[in-house]
């Protein structure tokens, strides 16, 4: 290519103190790995160290975010608190490294009327552009309806919420992933596989009960591929009849949803992607850190390190614009809010 290819990462995960500690008093146990383990290191590290793994990576910018589930499974009060906190915190590490880092902003989806204000401010006063969501909050969906005004905020306020998954409910993971050796299942459950259907199903939820009729606006990232979903869209296309649709199931992704990669750096999950939704609704992302480095297995297609994460990118069978968009055209033309939007307002009088 002619000009270096500019990379934005959006599943780029940070684990700050105030989101453990909330966990830890909660009796939550979400993190896995111990507190010596790269993994950990790697997520507490908004400094030199992530910059130099991005560089190492090839991405030129990264979106933070919380590592899953955020504070979506703590107790209502509590999540406000945190959220609010949290995201004072990523402003301040955005503002420290402005040209390297951008943050989607958390969201306390258990206090629905707190979290359409948390968003207004973290966008308005923060400057964020987009949240980040983990599909339930305790055992209530994605398409319960107390979070419909949410999803008419983000619509409303021309922001993208990028959803993450989280594990499974437990009776879930005991009926379809317990009793296997060597400790499988709970891996299965999550990263394996279980996060990805859990999602998935999510997102036909909120198509099938009509969230984005009631919200055309509303966008959505989805990572992962897809989250399954769309290697499924062929075949799932005959219930939309029945669920009174006003368009083609299909539609939908390619009018409401974005796909990302997640750091899977598989070819034929491109161009599948890319048959199905376009190259103008992809975006990048590498799963930082849960990708960076090599797994035990040996597992190349979830290393983005040693420059694999660009070279990915470059490689893939698209033209040099379509590359550009994917890497990060497209992510700047979603988040390119017009001056007269509410959000820019917003920003405007915070900032006098």
């Amino acid at each position: 290519m002619v000009e270096k290819l500019r990379i934005i990462g959006l599943e780029e995960h940070v684990l700050l103190p105030v989101v453990r500690d909330a966990w830890a008093k909660a009796g939550l146990q979400p993190h896995r790995y111990p507190d010596d383990h790269p993994v950990t290191r790697r997520l507490r590290d908004v400094g030199e160290g992530r910059l130099a793994d991005m560089d190492d990576q090839g991405l030129d910018v990264a979106v933070l975010s919380l590592s899953s589930p955020g504070v979506q499974n703590l107790p209502a009060a509590e999540a406000v608190r945190v959220a609010r906190e949290a995201n004072d915190a990523l402003a301040e590490i955005v503002a420290a490294h402005p040209d390297r880092f951008q943050a989607f902003a958390a969201i306390p989806t258990a206090s629905p009327d707190a979290a359409v204000a948390e968003l207004e401010r973290a966008i308005g006063q923060l400057g964020f552009r987009g949240a980040m969501l983990y599909g339930r909050t305790g055992d209530r969906l994605a398409d319960a309806p107390e979070f419909d005004e949410l999803y008419g905020a983000a619509a409303r306020l021309g922001v993208p919420l990028h959803f993450h998954p989280q594990a499974p409910v437990a009776a879930v993971q005991e009926a379809y992933y317990s009793g296997l050796p060597g400790g499988l299942g709970p891996v299965l459950a999550t990263a394996g596989l279980g996060w990805y259907y859990d999602l998935g199903v999510q997102y036909l939820r909120m198509i099938f009960s009509g969230v984005f009729d009631r919200h055309p606006e509303l966008q959505v990232i989805a990572g992962h591929w897809g989250e399954v979903v769309l290697f499924y869209l062929d075949h799932v296309g005959f219930l939309e009849e029945m669920a009174g649709l006003r368009q083609p199931l299909a539609d939908y992704f390619r009018q409401n949803f974005w796909i990302a990669g997640s750091g899977t750096v598989s070819d034929r999950y491109l161009r599948w992607t890319a048959e199905v939704v376009g190259t103008d609704r992809m975006l990048y992302s590498t799963d930082y850190p849960y990708t960076f480095g090599t797994r035990p297995g040996g597992f190349p297609y979830l290393d983005t390190s040693g420059g694999t994460a660009r070279a990915f990118l470059e490689r893939a069978p698209f033209s040099d614009e379509e590359k550009a968009a994917i890497g990060s055209g497209n992510w700047e033309r979603l988040t390119r809010r017009p001056a007269s939007s509410p959000a820019a307002g917003c920003r405007r009088a915070s900032a006098g």
